[in-house]
This record gives structure tokens, sequence and C-alpha cells, in this order.
């Protein structure tokens, strides 16, 4: 089952994809926390099932974020090993663990804006995790997953200068605004199965940069749930960016970093895709 809102920045309207690809009112107020914790899936399908909703005519309205502004985004760093490599950092014996601010998330095709004073902006396919139980103190892999409601595409924009040179902890380089296209659309865990066969790809100005596999991860999906239930509490609607393969600006000859009026395209397995033009902010 594919969730995605639609509307006007601010003003979007929860909806289903349907098998036809026709998009049907779900009947509730937003998809969020509360529509996970109060069994808002669930709901959803019964009433696909029975064909209770009504069709929205969808055909020129923007897609937003498949989800309203979540609580919280936690990513993982150095998650395969060829990005480590070509971040020229040691592929950690934990996973690294950094926080986004939750105002970064846009739509799947809204316009991403280079920071004033940036000249390092740099893209990063991710396979997006969405909570969709509380979750604290897991003991197992299947727990982990059990607490999973969907997955979405997330390009995890970074300014290198700012995470990396500027002091002080990653944040800074992964927080300005825009800096976390979302979506299209949350598909439900049943319908993506196992999550570490999926293909994940991106393209700047139409030549692939990245083209990796989600079973290329040193932490798993499982295994990043479980582990970050250790440290802090999952709530549902939480996101979790999984990390992304080889293929940044700063791994690449020349450093190629995003420039207004760049275009940035990408995909994953499944899940659908994104395309994004570069403004400046």
């Amino acid at each position: 089952m594919k969730l995605l809102r639609v509307g006007p920045a601010g003003q979007e309207r929860p909806v289903v994809m349907d098998a036809s690809g026709a998009l049907r009112d779900i009947g509730e107020p937003e998809i969020d926390g509360a529509f996970f914790a109060s069994g808002g899936v669930a709901r959803v399908r019964a009433a696909l099932e029975r064909g209770d909703l009504p069709v929205v005519e969808g055909e020129g309205l923007r897609v937003g974020p498949p989800t309203a502004r979540p609580g919280k985004i936690v990513c993982i760093g150095l998650n395969y090993r060829d990005h480590a490599a070509e971040s020229g950092l040691a592929v950690p014996d934990e996973p690294v663990v950094f926080m986004k601010a939750p105002d970064t998330v846009i739509g799947p095709y809204d316009e991403v804006l280079v920071p004033r004073g940036s000249v390092k902006t740099d893209w990063e396919v991710e396979l997006a995790v969405v909570i969709g139980r509380r979750a604290r103190y897991l003991d197992s892999r299947e727990e982990a997953l059990d607490v999973v409601a969907g997955y979405a595409i997330s390009n995890d924009v970074s300014e290198r200068e700012f995470q990396l040179e500027r002091g002080g902890q990653w944040d800074k380089g992964k927080s300005c605004e825009t800096f976390n296209p979302f979506g299209p659309w949350l598909v439900t865990a049943d319908e993506v199965g196992d999550p570490q066969d999926l293909a994940l790809r991106l393209w700047v100005n139409g030549e692939l940069r990245q083209d990796g596999r989600t079973k290329d991860m040193i932490f798993d999906v499982a295994e990043v749930v479980r582990y970050l239930s250790r440290f802090m509490v999952l709530e549902p609607g939480d996101v979790i960016n999984t990390g992304t393969p080889a293929g940044v600006a700063m791994g690449l000859p020349g450093q190629p970093y995003l420039r207004a009026g760049d275009v940035v395209e990408l995909e994953i397995e499944g899940l659908g895709r994104q395309r994004q033009t570069v403004g400046q902010a």
C-alpha cells in the first residue's frame, strides 16, 4: 500500500494510491505519528479493500512529503563501505548516529536551496524507515522490523564544509532548509518485503552518480532500529535515514558540488522516484 499527501505546502491532503494508480481520500486528518500509533495503516487498508474510499483528482497537484513533520529524523552515517572509503574514513564498529532537523523535510519534487555561503552542497540517496509503533530497548531483529510502518526515499542533502570543516558536530551541515526531500510515497512494510534487496540510484543533470544496493549496508535496517532503541525512544512517525552508497560529490574527481540550476533525480526500487531542481537561498 502506498500512502502519500498531495496539495500545497502546509495544506496537503492524505491519500492512498490504489492498484490502478488512482488516488483515494483516506478519511484521516493526517498521516503522522498519531495516525500510525492508532492503527491508521490497518484502517486504511481495510477501507481500501472494502471500496469505501472516494477517488481524488490528483492531476496537477503537488506531491508533499508522505508523512507530516516527524518528531525526529535520525541518520546513520558511513553505513556503506564504499561511501566510507570515498570519504577517507574508517568503517565504523558501531552505527554512526546524528540527528537532522525535522523542518528540513520537503516534498520529493520541491526545490532544494544551496545555503548562503555554501560551496560544498552534496547529495545522498537513502532508504528512509518510518517508525509505526513506540520502540524502546528492543531485544531482537524481529522486534525491530515489527515496529517499521514502511519505507520511503530520502535525499539526505549535506553541506560538507559546514559538516566537516567548521568544527562541532555534523548537524549544522545536515539541517539547512530543504535538506531532506522525502517521498513521493510511503510504501508499507508488507509490500516492500526485504528492505535489504533494493537498488538505489541518483543522477545529477542526467549523469548517473550513485548506483548501489541496500544489501551493501554495513548495519542493516533491523540492526539499525534495534541499536537506536537502546539509546533513544523511537516514536510513531519518526524517520530513520539509513545511509548512502558511494558516488557523492565529495568523493568524485573534481568534487562537482551542487549549484543553482542543477537537477537531481533519485530512485529506490519499488519506492518511486524524486526530482529536484536546485536553487539559491
